[in-house]
């Protein structure tokens, strides 16, 4: 069963949940590369100056894309939340960026 957005936390501790089992380190990683199409339109952008949407949207695809490996990840372990989720990234090659997300999985339980 995957497991929803709001059972995930950056804190170490679900509010309104007791953690009852850990169940170790879950990662989801998305290795992606600027297409020419988007390198060429991100560069007039920064001609122009501002926001470069171009980049935001690849940025934020990626980001989603590590997200939700871990949760599938996490759910493969039998977690229905993960906690202390952290995001890294590390360009490999000109152009080319690893965005990795990555948690404890655990099973909680609502506090009584």
């Amino acid at each position: 069963m995957p497991i929803a957005h709001q059972m995930t936390t950056v804190q170490f501790e679900l509010y309104g949940y007791q953690i009852m089992r850990s169940m170790g380190v879950v990662r989801g990683i998305i290795v992606r590369s600027r297409s020419l199409i988007g390198t060429i339109g991100a560069s007039l952008q920064t001609l122009i100056g501002g926001n470069i949407t171009l980049l935001t949207e690849l940025c934020e695809k990626a980001r989603g894309d590590s997200f939700d490996l871990m949760l599938q990840h996490a759910a493969q372990l039998g977690a229905n939340a993960v906690v202390g989720v952290r995001y890294d990234a590390t360009e490999i090659m000109q152009g080319v960026t690893e965005v990795l997300c990555y948690g404890t999985a655990v099973v909680v339980e609502p506090k009584r």
